[in-house]
């Protein structure tokens, strides 16, 4: 049997995505097309990879509770925190993407305090340990408000960054707008410009599904809001997204801003590639080290 590595579950992740949004013009009517998409798109599960389970051992766990506006309902969201040796060290949010929990993330958010951050993981709702639902653009968008709102009031002295790792960063991107005031940068990884544009880079995307898409995830638009420094860093190799939309995402972000090619970097392994890049743009872009 085939092991069930990272990226062999990725590629079935885009398949599954292609697949399930190409029957979307036969549900053109239908109520649940909506929640249809919800699922095919987060994917939300309580489960990680091997990897990610080691990585998250030691990892302190973290409790927020606010209640939602969205439904009235109170939720509360689990996460883990990773603090640098450093006790003044800048405090970094991290928003993972699809599939995994956020202990599937463990192994990036290690490699971003040896970088010098402390990192709060934090899972959205229907993911881990969090409230169970069925994950929504803007569920994900409320559930890292209230992370970044408890990084605020445990630390508001530190410098505070934004971190989104492919549809994370199209959520990392709608926050830093939202509290741009209060955060000292941006940094977005292997992630697009909006889910239309993912769509159309599909093998299959001449097909005319931009209309019926309900989670629209539209970074690039958003970002032009933007009036922070920008990281955006992508792997030549990523095979899920293609490097091209994280350049059109950059593309319309006002500067500063900087783009990292990882030569190599796949959608997986790009951080853990670049991690000298990383230093170095974290250097260059916010004078930070580690």
């Amino acid at each position: 049997m085939t092991p069930l590595t990272p990226s062999l579950l990725w590629r079935r992740w885009r398949l599954w995505l292609g697949a399930g949004l190409s029957v979307l013009l036969l549900l053109g009517g239908c109520a649940s097309l909506d929640e249809r998409q919800r699922g095919w798109i987060f994917q939300p599960s309580d489960r990680t990879w091997a990897g990610g389970l080691a990585a998250a051992q030691g990892m302190d766990e973290v409790w927020i509770d606010f209640d939602s506006k969205l439904s009235g309902q109170p939720v509360k969201l689990h996460g883990l925190w990773l603090p640098a040796e450093r006790a003044n060290a800048p405090v970094l949010l991290y928003l993972h993407g699809a599939r995994w929990d956020v202990r599937g993330s463990a192994g990036r958010m290690r490699r971003m305090q040896e970088l010098g951050f402390s990192v709060l993981g934090v899972d959205y709702r229907g993911f881990g340990q969090s409230s169970k639902a069925l994950p929504s653009e803007g569920m994900a968008y409320e559930d890292a408000r209230a992370a970044w709102d408890w990084l605020a009031r445990q630390y508001p002295q530190q410098p505070r960054y934004v971190f989104g790792h492919s549809l994370g960063g199209a959520i990392a991107v709608h926050l830093a707008t939202d509290v741009q005031e209060a955060a000292s940068g941006l940094i977005v990884e292997g992630s697009f410009s909006s889910m239309a544009d993912v769509v159309s880079s599909f093998r299959w995307g001449w097909l005319p599904l931009g209309p019926l898409i309900t989670q629209k995830f539209e970074a690039a638009e958003r970002i032009k809001q933007l009036r922070i420094p920008l990281l955006v860093v992508h792997g030549s190799a990523d095979s899920l997204i293609d490097p091209a939309l994280g350049r059109a995402l950059f593309a319309q972000a006002p500067e500063p801003k900087l783009f990292v090619l990882v030569e190599g970097g796949s959608h997986h392994n790009t951080n853990a590639v670049g991690q000298t890049q990383y230093r170095q743009a974290l250097a260059d872009l916010f004078g930070l080290q580690p």
